[in-house]
C-alpha cells in the first residue's frame, strides 16, 4: 500500500537539537515509511515516489 504525503513544514516532525545539523534537520526514514515499503510525496504539483528496496536502500523517484 502507498501513502501520499504532501509536504509541508506545520508537519514536519520535531526533531530533537542533537539530530541538527546546520540549519538541517534529520528526518529517519521510517518515520516517512511507516512500516510500508513506498510511499508517495506530493511537491506542489509534482508526485515523487520513495521506494526502500531490498537491498536495504532509499530510491526517489519522479
Amino acid at each position: 500500500m502507498s501513502h501520499v504525503f504532501s509536504v509541508a513544514p506545520s508537519i514536519i516532525p520535531t526533531v530533537p537539537r542533537a539530530m541538527t545539523t546546520a540549519s538541517r534537520q534529520r528526518v529517519d526514514s521510517r518515520e516517512l515509511l511507516q512500516g510500508e515499503r513506498e510511499v508517495i510525496i506530493q511537491h506542489g504539483d509534482q508526485e515523487y515516489r520513495l521506494r526502500h528496496t531490498q537491498n536495504d536502500k532509499l530510491i526517489l523517484t519522479k
